[in-house]
């Protein structure tokens, strides 16, 4: 196993802590939760089941016995464990590299505490080392290009890929992200976007990161 993939598999492990006997944990999205779902079937007997943020997780917890429920029919959500593409030191994200943003956001912003399991790699001083992933309506895809251009990135039109929900991503690169919240609050305000990947509004609560001397919290 990569060096990389150990430090995954070990926040993986490492956010059963968290867990409580009969809560239904929010389950996120990637390769990173690959791992922390495969180390939930160690106390998937503990747990009532889960809430998933991708049709790729829940076939991963199907195959393992573990109960999904449908966000509509809680009242609360006590824990959500998901990861991201680049997390700061507020512990503002960038997510949605898979896809999966929307449901994702919905999901975090539905839980009580929000745990963002990461290897070291994806820390970054500055979030926008990479795209920003964008899920819009396919009518509005070209106005919501030009409207990002304003905003000073780079749209790029995320080929054959359709989400879950039916729509495009558009991936924004040379996106300078001084206020990340601001940004968040602009480009949801365009019409056509369903979401964007900045978790800034509802940023994490927790954060593990794998190193290579350990587990490093963030709180």
């Amino acid at each position: 196993m990569k060096i990389k993939d150990k430090l995954k598999q070990s926040v993986g492990w490492a956010a059963l802590q968290y867990i409580k006997s009969n809560q239904i944990i929010g389950v996120g999205t990637g390769s990173t939760v690959k791992y922390f779902i495969e180390a939930l079937n160690s106390i998937k007997e503990k747990i009532d089941g889960v809430v998933s943020s991708s049709d790729h997780s829940s076939d991963q917890l199907k195959k393992l016995g573990i109960p999904i429920y449908n966000l509509n029919n809680l009242n609360e959500l006590a824990i959500y464990i998901d990861s991201a593409d680049e997390i700061d030191m507020h512990m503002q994200m960038i997510k949605g590299g898979g896809g999966a943003l929307t449901k994702e956001k919905i999901i975090a912003k539905t839980a009580k505490k929000f745990i963002c399991i990461v290897d070291s790699s994806k820390q970054v001083d500055i979030l926008g080392r990479g795209p920003i992933p964008i899920e819009v309506i396919p009518m509005a895809r070209s106005l919501v290009a030009k409207e990002l251009i304003r905003l000073g990135g780079l749209p790029e039109f995320r080929k054959n890929v359709i989400t879950e929900n039916g729509n495009n991503i558009l991936d924004i690169h040379n996106m300078k992200i001084i206020d990340a919240p601001l940004l968040e609050t602009k480009i949801n305000n365009i019409p056509g976007v369903v979401s964007v990947g900045i978790f800034a509004q509802r940023k994490a609560d927790i954060v593990l990161i794998g190193t290579e001397e350990g587990i490093k919290i963030i709180k």
